[in-house]
């Protein structure tokens, strides 16, 4: 027998730590969800406290306060039964990653996520234990069973679990975290789980920003054959509702896990709620979205509203005053031209130009008379010694130092500008052009840069950034007529090895077949491991691919290997 299940998923932006915040718009969707008819409606992993809580774990307190917000929250949940993440504690004191079945007023049962995972940027076991068995609650005669994120990417073994437990729907609540091409592979895995379990599959994900995280959203209801009936938008707020016919079985297996009869089916005759499914985007327009969210999520949550950056007249200082400008708005970014004697004048004019073109707050400060005093002050020690790459990155230094003194007496935080092609390889100032608070697109290789640039002026209709930043040849104007394809390979061929060797961890022969000269392979895996140090001390920013450097990325700074 077919009956309709009204399914509410609601994706929401939660703050780590904000227990009364996240309570409260908890509360908000679960009125809205109400409002609307919702049977069911499910929230991330972790919703109570956000994700990840990391150390906030080790804090009793910070246990106790979050389960008295879970069961404060059941007081409010009548009339429909709301599935919430939260952090669960035994008599022993051993904590769980959990979710709460919540109906009447009262938690009515509890399920612990099964699979912990501890790669990449996930550290799970160092504060939570495993659950062991699977959680099935009644809703009426149909069976619904809960998972948690990782559970559900563990192939065909632990949906089979549940397929022997005989669930009809199964709800999975996430905290799963974006990179390019993460929604291909969580659509292929919510799929196989879905034919799998012969059950109808409610996926809910967080969105928002956490630190150098970015959570896309992009809940999603399946049938059981793995097709989607309902997607909810990608990197923002939503409560995605929809009509999902579910077949109760006639026949269910004696060895289920036992059944709890939270709720009974209303039975009420309700209009019919028509599928929605959210527009995908192409992969620029994901990567350049949650960039912003990113972003705006870090300086806001932060106690930041403004922000200051450097604007060279280059290619990656116009992208990230671009990403600024749609995180905080236009009246809230300041851009610094910091011209010296080696500033062409093509590239003063179109830092000018672009701050034109943006509507933004522009000032330039001169590094000249400054540069002057530091050489006059050095040249007791330098000379006899011909320039180089002190003189350098003393113009970058100076520019730092005045960005930092503009934060200090405005308020802004200093936004910095270096792409993941540089910063792998070190190509860039410790102190300088590092010095901030944030870095977007630390996580962006520069072919991407390149990419996200043309995406933004197709979808504008016309040239935000202009056409002689992207044609211009990429420099760092530390000295006269100076190119980065002085230093580096060209990006192309650069960003094609680093991302075999920092993204896929492949070694110097496989990245030889992708590169014919062993010389060039060798000294850019030196140069990736050299400048660890230089890594460790940039400010965070958003994680785009597979592996970011940060939490992904824990190469040892002191580290005499070297593969011959």
């Amino acid at each position: 027998m077919k009956k309709s299940l009204r399914i509410g998923l609601a994706q929401i932006n939660t703050t780590v730590g904000d227990l009364a915040g996240n309570q409260k718009k908890i509360s908000e969707y679960l009125a809205q969800a109400q409002g609307v008819g919702c049977d069911i409606i499910v929230f991330p992993e972790l919703a109570i406290t956000g994700y990840p809580p990391e150390d906030l774990l080790l804090k009793k307190h910070f246990i106790d306060a979050n389960l008295r917000a879970v069961k404060s929250l059941a007081a409010d949940v009548a009339h429909i039964v709301a599935v919430v993440g939260f952090v669960d504690r035994d008599k022993q004191g051993l904590l769980y990653n959990a979710a709460a079945v919540i109906a009447e007023k009262k938690i009515q049962a509890v399920y612990r996520k099964n699979h912990l995972p501890n790669y990449g940027v996930f550290d799970e076991k160092r504060y939570f234990t495993s659950g062991r068995d699977l959680s099935v609650f009644r809703y009426d005669n149909i069976n619904i069973g809960i998972s948690i994120c990782e559970d559900i990417w563990q192939g065909k073994t632990y949906s089979q679990r549940y397929a022997k437990a005989g669930v009809d729907l199964l709800l999975n609540l996430s905290a799963s975290p974006y990179h390019c091409h993460k929604s291909r592979e969580r659509k292929a895995v919510l799929a196989s789980c879905a034919r799998t379990s012969h059950a109808v599959v409610c996926y809910c994900n967080l969105v928002g920003g956490q630190d150098e995280l970015v959570f896309d959203g992009h809940s999603v209801i399946l049938d059981k054959k793995g097709t989607t009936l309902a997607r909810a938008e990608i990197f923002a707020q939503d409560l995605l509702v929809a009509d999902v016919n579910v077949a109760a079985r006639t026949k269910r297996s004696r060895k289920a896990t036992p059944v709890i009869d939270a709720v009974k089916f209303s039975g009420k005759a309700k209009p019919v709620v028509a599928a929605r499914k959210a527009q995908k985007l192409s992969s620029s327009e994901e990567i350049y979205q949650a960039l912003v969210l990113g972003t705006r999520d870090y300086i806001l949550k932060n106690g930041f509203q403004k922000v200051v950056l450097g604007l060279s007249g280059g290619i990656d200082s116009a992208l990230v005053a671009v990403i600024a400008r749609d995180a905080v708005g236009k009246e809230n970014v300041l851009g610094v031209s910091m011209p010296s004697r080696f500033t062409s004048a093509g590239t003063r004019a179109d830092a000018r130009i672009l701050a034109q073109n943006l509507g933004i707050h522009f000032n330039e400060i001169s590094i000249d008379e400054l540069f002057e005093i530091y050489l006059k002050a050095l040249q007791p020690v330098f000379e006899g010694r011909a320039a180089n790459i002190a003189e350098e990155n003393l113009q970058a230094r100076i520019r730092g130092s005045l960005l930092m003194a503009l934060s200090n007496k405005l308020g802004p935080l200093v936004l910095t500008t270096g792409n993941k092609s540089e910063i792998s390889v070190g190509y860039c100032t410790l102190y300088g052009d590092m010095a901030g608070g944030f870095a977007v697109i630390k996580d962006v290789p520069k072919t991407v840069v390149y990419q996200l640039a043309h995406c933004i002026n197709q979808k504008n209709g016309c040239s935000v950034i202009p056409e002689s930043i992207i044609a211009r040849a990429p420099t760092a104007e530390l000295r006269e007529d100076q190119k980065d394809q002085d230093t580096l390979p060209p990006y192309d061929v650069l960003d094609a090895v680093l991302q075999g060797y920092v993204e896929k961890d492949e070694g110097l022969v496989q990245l030889k077949r992708k590169e014919s000269n062993a010389e060039l392979v060798r000294n850019i895996i030196r140069l990736v491991d050299r400048m660890e140090y230089k890594r460790r001390q940039a400010p965070l920013g958003v994680k785009i691919t597979p592996k970011a450097f940060g939490k992904d990325w824990r190469l040892p700074i002191t580290n005499k290997y070297r593969e011959e």
